[in-house]
């Protein structure tokens, strides 16, 4: 119950030379051209591309070299000389490649043909474009129209997410889940109902100004190192950073900045947070409620003083409502009841919420540590609670920061690839396109794989992603997966769901964000929105790795036109040939966030589409930010009980998402292997286990369903007692489909209940 700022386990600081070196083993891996070096200088910049990794934003004042390690791995994944063409079949058949490694299907690169399955063969063989996009035609118009489900990853462009959401209603259903589902529907849920914003307040700005920042479940080190550059000019002008995580993350204890020459010179480590935390997985509902009973027990003193109130008051009576229940619940909630659920001692927590106290403008940051839980969404209400205690929302220097994962999965929600009908402008496309859209709301991705598990989903289209790979009850996923109708699945590489076809399937080569897209009109520059809700152009200029990939948008279309009935205001060859024709739609569509939107497409630092919050206007239900009493002091689903472990899933340094770069994870002095289950050593004393054996994880959820994860090695590891660590996504197997938010059903992979067997 100690708070900690160590990671013995560690090879070092976040940046520096690991990074340097982690990046040069990568290119000797991928072999990509020398170009490559060139894209990188021109990442993340006005004209330039927009980096595939994460939703980090774009500065105004750019640094000479404006991207991270994790994205430097994801453009020479892109663009690697390594490729995989129909010739690859030939030697290799789809059951075959099921015993591959995640690792060993990335390296296989880049996909250069549109392939069919054969299953007299088990293999993919190549087909023509024409004959791909009938063939999938003529089946979609032969299903029932609620059985198809319209799948995104946050990859694809704005442009080509507007017309897929469209091609999906002109289809006729608003079956449009997304990986959002996955990761941050939680915020888009939660954090509406209590600011009635679906994203994040702050902008880059704020960033310069705040004077703390309050870190809860995220990890920038791995995750979106570019934030490092301005924590790091934060620490310098004298700002605190407070970190609550279950795991010692190396880029929130301390970082060695790459792109400074003394830095790397000498090894000057800037030391990132003040004070880190290990709550335990679950527990951060109890720590937040301990911080804010820290803030009311020191305005309280003050009240009887009769000096300054630490309360911003003012605030409060004009801007919220809920307050005094609210405060009821923390002047009632014991100290000793907050150690026990969040695992932190009182002196902790009073140390971190002096801080806050300290702090004239606080940022509250977080990430899937707080959303992936049975109460995620209550999680985030804590992150607002806290902040709404001193004003810290809607000012400069303060507010709500969820840090997304995929470039552009925020966009893509923007931008109308929704399953519910209440966040789209029905009239307006009714409007624009002359046709009735569907008024029921679409399926989740919890929903749709149930609805495969029944039988009821047949036919899957996948706008990217790895979908079989990235949802919870894997061995079951993958057996309905195959038993659909159709699956079609957009990539640029060959990935586990490929593995599993439906009794059609078809994998659909596309370009690469960095490879030009050449149409009719020239070559093309896309769109995406940033974490901060700002959107910047990027514009490919490598040569494609074949000649017969398409974009994104151009499969879509393809398959729009052979699916769809055809229709004068349905102009897919039009937009095809130019993409600002599709940016005057979505203006028009979305008229106050895309005001402009060719004429500011590269606008430095990209444009701001606005967030009434960050104005302290409330689109809430109640039109003002709402406080909310915890009904429990933490976010799981289950209690504790002998041998019962809470399993959080997490990502190594070599990866990003399922994608799997390599087996090094130097941050947990892990390597050459991703079959471990990290444990404390008490815990590992305690369990009768010892370091280095092999071990079955086992799932504890209650429903009957065995699910287990076996050949991993008891890896000791700095981790809170009773929490213990395995990677994404192999230990998905464990989590079972109905374990999710209560509100926004994303599953809750950082909490899974399960026991160990030996």
């Amino acid at each position: 119950m100690a708070d900690i700022i160590a990671n013995p386990e560690s090879e070092g600081p976040s940046g520096g030379w690991g990074s340097v070196k982690s990046i040069a083993r990568i290119y000797g891996d991928t072999r990509p051209p020398v170009a490559v070096l060139e894209a990188l200088t021109h990442q993340n910049k006005p004209g330039g591309v927009m980096c595939v990794s994460c939703a980090w934003p774009k500065p105004v004042n750019y640094h000479p070299f404006e991207f991270c390690e994790n994205g430097a791995k994801a453009t020479m994944a892109d663009l690697t000389s390594a490729r995989c063409g129909p010739d690859f079949w030939n030697d290799h058949t789809v059951t075959e490649l099921r015993d591959w490694k995640d690792y060993d299907l990335e390296q296989t690169g880049r996909l250069t043909h549109p392939l069919r399955y054969d299953a007299g063969t088990d293999r993919y063989v190549e087909v023509t474009w024409d004959e791909a996009f009938e063939k999938i035609g003529d089946t979609l118009k032969s299903l029932p129209k609620e059985s198809v489900v319209f799948y995104s990853s946050g990859h694809a462009g704005l442009e080509a997410s507007y017309l897929y959401a469209l091609l999906a209603r002109a289809y006729g259903n608003n079956n449009l889940p997304q990986s959002s589902n996955m990761c941050h529907e939680t915020t888009s849920v939660g954090l509406n109902k209590v600011i009635g914003s679906p994203v994040g307040t702050v902008i880059w700005e704020d960033l310069e100004k705040a004077d703390a920042f309050f870190f809860f479940g995220q990890n920038p080190g791995s995750n979106s190192p570019r934030f490092l550059h301005p924590l790091q000019e934060a620490k310098n002008r004298g700002a605190r950073i407070v970190t609550f995580n279950p795991v010692v993350e190396q880029g929130l204890v301390s970082f060695v900045n790459p792109q400074s020459p003394v830095d790397m010179l000498t090894g000057h480590e800037t030391q990132i947070s003040d004070e880190y935390l290990q709550v335990r997985a679950g527990g951060d509902i109890a720590a937040m409620l301990g911080l804010c009973k820290v803030v009311v027990e020191a305005d309280d003193r003050a009240v009887a003083k009769g000096s300054e109130r630490v309360l911003d008051i003012a605030f409060i009576n004009e801007h919220t409502t809920g307050f005094d229940s609210f405060i009821a619940l923390v002047r009632q909630t014991g100290w000793a009841e907050i150690e026990r659920e969040s695992g932190l001692i009182e002196a902790a927590i009073r140390r971190a919420g002096e801080i806050y106290i300290a702090a004239e403008r606080v940022i509250g940051v977080y990430g899937m540590g707080l959303t992936q839980h049975y109460q995620g969404a209550l999680n985030v209400a804590m992150v607002v609670n806290l902040l709404l205690l001193r004003g810290n929302i809607g000012r400069e220097g303060a507010g709500c920061c969820p840090v997304r994962g995929h470039s552009n999965v925020q966009g893509q929600r923007t931008v109308g690839i929704a399953e519910k009908t209440k966040l789209i402008p029905m009239d307006k496309l009714k409007q624009l396109f002359d046709f009735d859209p569907p008024i029921k709301d679409g399926t989740t991705i919890v929903d749709a794989v149930k609805g495969l598990m029944a039988g009821k989903i047949k036919a899957f289209i996948s706008l990217g992603g790895n979908l079989v790979r990235a949802v919870p009850d894997q061995k079951a996923m993958q057996d309905v997966w195959a038993r659909q109708d159709l699956t079609v699945v957009v990539s640029t590489k060959l990935n586990r769901t490929h593995l599993f076809p439906a009794k059609q399937a078809y994998i659909l080569p596309c370009l690469s964000r960095f490879e030009m897209d050449v149409q009719a009109g020239g070559n093309q520059s896309v769109s995406t929105e940033d974490s901060f809700s700002h959107i910047s152009g990027s514009t490919g200029k490598r040569t494609p790795a074949s000649k017969l990939l398409k974009s994104e948008l151009a499969i879509v279309t393809g398959i729009a036109k052979v699916a769809l009935d055809p229709h004068p205001k349905l102009k897919w060859d039009a937009w095809t040939g130019d993409y600002s024709l599709v940016r005057d739609l979505i203006e028009f569509t979305y008229p106050k966030d895309f005001k402009d939107y060719n004429a500011r497409l590269f606008q430095p630092g990209g444009f701001y589409r606005g967030n009434d919050a960050h104005e302290r206007v409330w689109n809430t239900e109640e039109k003002k930010a709402v406080f909310t009493a915890p009904k429990q002091l933490n976010a799981l689903s289950f209690g504790d009980a002998d041998g019962r472990f809470r399993l959080l899933t997490m990502r190594s340094n070599d990866q990003f998402n399922t994608t799997i770069y390599g087996y090094s994870d130097r941050f947990r002095g892990i390597e050459g292997t991703r079959d471990v289950v990290l444990m404390s050593k008490s815990d590992i004393d305690a369990a009768g286990l010892v370091e280095g054996q092999i071990v079955k994880l086992v799932s504890d959820f209650g429903d009957g369903i065995r699910r287990e994860l076996g050949g991993l090695k008891v890896t000791a590891h700095n981790l809170p007692s009773g929490t213990i660590g395995a990677y994404y996504p192999e230990a998905n197997v464990l989590n079972a489909i109905d374990h999710h938010d209560e509100l926004s059903k994303t599953p809750a992979s950082k909490a899974i209940p399960v026991r160990i067997e030996v």
